[in-house]
């Protein structure tokens, strides 16, 4: 029999609040101990506006409450105003998910229900607070985030460029690898400006692309009316309205980068202590470093999880909260694995390109790739998304650490002789063969 110490602090909390958040307002619960007949609880739902004013008073009410904790659902982006107003005012706030806290068959769905239930379980410690991080780094995620839909919508519009030559008969993309380079652009503009000559088109070739004028000539031979000089106006001046506004994003980033500072190690006695600190753009650089990982993606990362592993004990920790590794199931003596579930989108999109990338690589991790591709498949040979994260984690917590790369012959210097052997004669006895083995002479 496993014999289990149970922890001095069991998670339950004897004065909590929970909100049930919507669009316009948020249903209150607050319990709270009686006054005077021990061991009775105290109920109080009401219904609170969301706005500044109303979400502040909510705040003072709570404090005066002595309100341990105040847990509320991830309602769309409706949370932060209460969540941001309330911990500003200095209580403690705990985002869970909705769908952790909704299980219960044959209950009424209400807001009031909802917000009592989600207070019974807070008060008994039974719901997970989610990973919301400190401003400065929520700031940093909002200006990541929203470079990389304007990074996809530039995307976008460049393919519909592309399009717009179809349909002029223009294949100008067949011939030039970017078409958006300096000699594409300036054939686009010069098409926008009126001139409809293949040969001055390709006239206006630089680079490589001098020694394919013949081929230029023919691709720039169609059908290019005025209809197309007007829509393909619209369109370059979208991509680079859109470019200009990447271009601030990435300056405001880097700024955001070196506002954000993480302390390492411990504090001494006195007046010095001895912690040191670490601004995040010295984190991007070392993320930098890791085959995959580009400056813009190093600063996806740190935007999602952050610049202070604190929260992330172990690289076991971030893992399954990124959900790059799958669920276990145990039933009986079957153990299984389950999916392991949707995460964090921004992050394992940014994760899933820099994986890519690694495996085309001649590194460790291209090698890693290339070894488990032929026996499981390109999806599950990605596992380098998985190996990156843990290279991030040691990266950002380790303040001395810094990439080591082990090269593509790591594995097979660390082979184990054993069992390679075991193998390649299994493999030849399933080919019809007797295998003799006998130990080479010295």
């Amino acid at each position: 029999m496993e014999e289990l110490r149970e922890d001095h602090d069991d998670g339950t909390v004897a004065r909590v609040a929970a909100i049930d958040i919507g669009k316009a307002s948020g249903m209150v619960c607050l319990r709270v101990p009686h006054d005077t007949i021990e061991g009775r609880r105290v109920q109080k739902v009401w219904t609170v506006a969301s706005m500044t004013n109303a979400i502040l008073e909510l705040g003072d009410t709570l404090v005066c409450q002595g309100v341990e904790r105040v847990v509320m659902e991830a309602t769309g982006s409706y949370w932060r105003p209460f969540f941001y107003l309330l911990e500003a005012r200095g209580l403690d706030c705990w985002l869970v998910n909705a769908r952790d806290v909704k299980n219960v068959p044959g209950r009424p769905k209400t807001d009031k229900l909802d917000a009592v239930w989600l207070a019974k379980l807070a008060e008994r410690g039974m719901v997970r607070a989610s990973f919301v991080p400190p401003k400065p780094v929520r700031q940093l995620r909002d200006f990541t985030r929203t470079r990389t839909v304007f990074v996809q919508e530039r995307t976008r519009h460049k393919h519909r460029v592309d399009k717009a030559l179809q349909d002029a008969q223009i294949k100008l993309p067949g011939v030039v690898s970017d078409l958006f380079g300096r000699s594409g652009r300036a054939m686009l503009d010069a098409m926008v400006a009126g001139e409809r000559n293949p040969r001055t088109l390709a006239d206006l070739a630089r680079g490589n692309l001098v020694k394919k004028k013949p081929a230029l000539v023919e691709a720039l031979t169609g059908q290019f009316e005025d209809h197309h000089a007007r829509l393909l106006q619209v369109l370059l001046g979208t991509v680079d309205h859109l470019t200009a506004q990447i271009q601030e994003l990435d300056r405001l980033i880097a700024r955001t980068l070196e506002e954000i500072t993480t302390p390492h190690g411990g504090s001494g006695t006195g007046d010095e202590p001895t912690a040191t600190t670490v601004s995040a753009r010295v984190l991007a650089e070392r993320l930098d470093a890791v085959p995959g990982i580009g400056p813009a993606t190093a600063q996806i990362i740190l935007a999602e999880i952050g610049a202070d592993m604190r929260r992330f004990p172990t690289p076991e920790h971030l893992v399954p909260w990124a959900k790059l590794c799958p669920r276990t199931i145990q039933s009986g003596a079957k153990n299984t694995s389950g999916p392991a579930g949707q995460g964090n989108p921004w992050l394992k999109g940014a994760l899933g390109e820099a994986a890519n990338a690694a495996a085309r690589t001649d590194t460790f991790l291209g090698a890693r790739y290339r070894r488990i591709v032929k026996r499981r498949g390109h999806a599950k040979a990605l596992v380098a998304a998985r190996s990156i994260l843990v290279i991030t984690w040691h990266l950002i917590n380790d303040p001395d650490a810094s990439y080591q790369e082990l090269g593509t012959d790591w594995h097979r210097r660390h082979l184990d002789p054993a069992r390679k052997t075991r193998d390649l004669v299994r493999q030849l006895q399933a080919l019809g063969h007797q295998v003799a083995l006998s130990p080479a002479s010295a």
